[in-house]
């Protein structure tokens, strides 16, 4: 039962980041940050949080970037409340770059087939 509790807290916590970013978090850097994916270490110390933006835009997703580390602090806050364990785990941010690869991939395919 313990090997699973990793897995578990990483579905609570992309639940409630996604409820704390639409209700909680006013930055206007961070609108329409969609969190695609958590994932916690074995002794739930860390976890990541890996986002996707809607634009490509070099620019915006360094504004997004810092508007995340700045939000950092209240969101592992309202994690800590919300979620009630005996410690709540360092959060870090990395972009999710999968979207745009299978993107890539499918434009490589509709290419193939033109030809």
């Amino acid at each position: 039962m313990a090997q699973y509790r990793d897995r578990r807290l990483a579905q609570e916590i992309l639940r409630e980041i996604n409820d704390i970013l639409r209700k909680t978090v006013k930055d206007p850097r961070v609108e329409g940050v969609n969190i695609t994916d958590v994932r916690v270490t074995g002794d739930l110390q860390q976890a990541t949080i890996y986002y996707s933006t809607l634009t490509d835009k070099p620019e915006d997703i360094e504004r997004v970037a810092k508007g995340l580390e700045k939000a950092k602090g209240i969101m592992r806050k309202e994690l800590g409340r919300r979620l009630r364990i005996y410690k709540t785990p360092e959060i870090f941010f990395e972009r999710d770059e999968s979207l745009e690869y299978g993107s890539h991939i499918d434009e490589l395919l509709r290419n193939l087939h033109k030809d």
